[in-house]
């Protein structure tokens, strides 16, 4: 088994993103991942963000900026920084490089130059998967969930995978469908294009929270 997790690359876990499986660690301090297939997927309709009053508030006040693609490595650590966490350094090594190849991505929300939250995840097609998000300050990672939302939108992207459903995530928006209806949608999603830079990495919050709650 060793033997065989040594050979995992990043592009052997771009296969297993498009077949539908994911990988995860019992703990940080393991030296061992296992792929994941859940029986039900959580998926945010990219045109059913639920945005409340409050954070709608906030995103208009400003007083935040968000960056793209600017501290990877960052976000990642602070995703895996808490008592119980399945980012181990090889989960580390592999999304890194990923994040090398162009597809993986990190949003950040930096308040006063200091990085407040964010979230980091797997590009690939039209679908992207979203891997962990945190908070050094209230709302920064659902900020960062906009702004993902917005960009997703923007770069013609058709899936937006959360992996699992909790009661935060169906707040948001987050459903939950059957693994036979995720990888309908994840087969039609990959083989299209998408760009995730389509929007410039500097465009105001205000304008990102439009773009991610307008409907068509």
């Amino acid at each position: 088994m060793k033997d065989e997790q040594a050979e995992i690359t990043p592009v052997l876990l771009l296969h297993a993103y498009a077949a539908g499986v994911f990988p995860m660690a019992e703990s940080r301090a393991a030296g061992e991942m296992f792929w994941v297939d859940p029986r039900r997927r959580g998926v945010l309709p990219l045109d059913g963000l639920h945005v409340s009053r409050s954070l709608a508030r906030t995103m208009r006040r400003g007083g935040f900026e968000i960056r793209i693609d600017s501290a990877f490595s960052a976000v990642l650590e602070a995703c895996a920084d808490r008592p119980e966490t399945w980012i181990n350094p090889e989960i580390v090594r592999l999304y890194t490089g990923l994040y090398r190849m162009g597809h993986a991505h990190s949003v950040e929300v930096w308040i006063d130059d200091e990085l407040a939250g964010g979230l980091y995840g797997v590009s690939l097609g039209a679908a992207f998967f979203g891997e962990s998000m945190f908070s050094r300050v209230r709302d920064t990672s659902k900020i960062a969930l906009v702004a993902l939302v917005a960009r997703l939108r923007a770069g013609g992207f058709r899936l937006l995978d959360t992996q699992f459903t909790t009661d935060h995530l169906a707040r948001l928006g987050v459903v939950e469908i059957s693994r036979a209806d995720y990888r309908r949608r994840l087969a039609e999603a990959v083989v299209r294009p998408a760009d995730f830079n389509a929007l410039p990495p500097d465009m105001p919050p205000q304008r990102l929270l439009q773009l991610a709650t307008q409907t068509s």
